[in-house]
């Protein structure tokens, strides 16, 4: 593979995905997954990649060990990837342990042109040399070379045994340094509860836990430095909203169950046209009459209802979303296109940085395209998420002006 000469800058791709479903069936879906991830790496020929996995291993982790160790190896000795002769693997495999277990899993290639890379060793808090592939699994906790949390227990004391959490690893290229934050946040539990108020309370859970996150990685411990969290925010659309816009001319029925009264679904129905049903609610259930809405124009028109990012809009900066929302898709490996109608679709799965990370990414005017964010497999089942990513080219000596600098370049 070749790869564009270093006068362009050094290129970035970063990606991130939730596997969950890879590991439920992984003959159909796991084949298809890396040809399209493979075809991204093809495309943009970058020097250094970054995946960020989330639920690695899926749901029935125990059983899925073997998936694992497969799906692991095909990734870090396939001819897709024979040019990256040097890969850190970190694999939260410690099921076992409901205090710190994540099914975080954080994979970064590095191609055979890229001479000049160190990772930071947290503890001696050094820059090392990144040489050879290294796979490090079960307890993360004891590895120097990333921080691990797992969101305290009281952050969704709803789930029992949550798997939120995030991964952290810090780099260093051409004196430019930067993290790298492999992030899981909380979902919305029942669309019944989220649409009862706005902002909905599972909003304000992510707001908490992504605002923990930005603490702990800007905090006193370590130099400052630029950095990109990515992974499965689990943002969703204010539900509110979207169903009062979705359904402005329907009326709404009310459906409780007859032992507690409770409420355990909604019927919105036309007032009109035979009062045909639009949309129907409950706990695991988004029964929208015209996906459509959420797939023209790659579902633009409902970004204004994508609000979770506002809060941290003076700490995190995204690029610009053209792209649909990249979850729940179906599982079906017929459905390519198809969404589930368990939740209302959303952009879950993001790329976010620093301020100080967007003035990195070398920019071109006359080439817009320099700069990509986007889905992977849009036409095909990649599992319930499509994985999302952002391609872009660092400028050598683009971080010398932000630090004095790193003193990456002493080898360790």
């Amino acid at each position: 593979m070749a790869v564009k000469g270093a006068a362009a800058g050094t290129g970035m791709l970063l990606v991130t995905a939730n596997v969950g479903s890879l590991f439920d069936d992984p003959e159909n879906l796991q084949k298809n997954w890396l040809r399209e991830f493979y075809q991204i790496v093809h495309t943009h020929k970058p020097h250094f990649m970054a995946l960020h996995c989330q639920e690695f291993g899926g749901k029935n982790y125990e059983a899925s060990m073997s998936h694992v160790d497969k799906f692991v190896k095909e990734l870090l000795s396939s001819d897709a990837m024979k040019d990256y002769n040097r890969a850190r693997v970190y694999l939260d495999e410690n099921y076992k342990s409901q205090e710190h277990f994540t099914a975080l899993g954080s994979f970064y290639f590095l191609h055979e042109s890229l001479k000049n890379i160190y990772q930071f060793d947290f503890k001696a808090k050094k820059y090392k040399k990144v040489t050879g592939k290294e796979i490090y699994s079960d307890t993360l906790e004891s590895t120097p070379m990333l921080e691990k949390e797992k969101f305290p227990q009281d952050y969704f004391p709803e789930c029992k045994w949550s798997r939120k959490g995030f991964i952290r690893t810090r780099w260093c290229i051409t004196d430019c340094a930067f993290d790298l934050v492999n992030i899981h946040l909380f979902h919305d539990a029942s669309n019944l509860i989220a649409w009862e108020t706005s902002p909905s309370v599972y909003s304000g859970i992510r707001h908490k836990a992504l605002g923990y996150v930005l603490d702990r990685i800007r905090d006193q411990r370590f130099e400052k430095v630029s950095y990109f969290v990515f992974g499965d925010f689990n943002f969703r659309l204010d539900s509110k909203s979207v169903v009062e816009t979705l359904c402005t001319k329907a009326t709404m029925q009310t459906i409780r169950a007859a032992d507690t009264n409770e409420v355990v679904k909604l019927i919105f129905r036309e007032s009109d046209n035979d009062r045909k049903v639009m949309l129907q609610l409950e706990k695991k259930l988004f029964d929208y009459f015209n996906q459509d809405v959420f797939r023209d124009n790659n579902g633009t028109a409902l970004l204004e209802f994508d609000k979770e990012l506002s809060v941290f809009k003076d700490k995190l900066y995204e690029l610009d979303i053209s792209f649909p929302p990249s979850y729940p898709y179906s599982e079906d490996c017929s459905q390519g296109k198809q969404y589930m109608n368990t939740r209302c679709p959303a952009w879950c799965d993001r790329i976010l940085m620093s301020h100080s990370a967007k003035e990195l990414i070398l920019k071109s005017e006359n080439d817009e395209k320099i700069v990509i964010y986007d889905h992977i497999g849009p036409n095909v089942c990649m599992g319930d998420h499509k994985p999302v990513f952002l391609s872009f080219r660092i400028a050598a000596g683009a971080g010398k002006p932000i630090a004095n600098v790193h003193k990456c370049c002493v080898v360790q």
